[in-house]
């Protein structure tokens, strides 16, 4: 997975006509109802810091993690911290 979140090749400063046609463009791929969850979600507390640990890891480890989240949908999950300072998802287990 690759993502493109600043273009470090430009050799002139950025003007705000080229922020205004890169949200524009933006705009124009995605539905109303898109971009009003992408608003929704981004202003929960801790959001960016989420994301940005998520790209922060390998492509390996993000694969791994989104293919346990994906092989659960809907299940509920537990999470703690090991005594090693990891992270730990697991299934919930059902007490009935």
């Amino acid at each position: 997975m690759t993502a493109v979140i600043y273009n470090f090749d430009r050799w002139s400063e950025t003007s705000p006509i080229d922020e205004t046609e890169r949200l524009v463009s933006a705009l124009g791929r995605y539905t109303s109802a898109e971009l009003l969850e992408l608003l929704y979600v981004g202003e929960e507390p801790g959001f960016f810091e989420l994301m940005r640990g998520l790209f922060a890891l390998s492509d390996e480890s993000r694969l791994i993690l989104q293919n346990f989240l994906t092989a659960l949908p809907g299940q509920k999950m537990t999470i703690s911290i090991d005594q090693e300072g990891r992270c730990v998802l697991a299934p919930e287990t059902s007490s009935q």
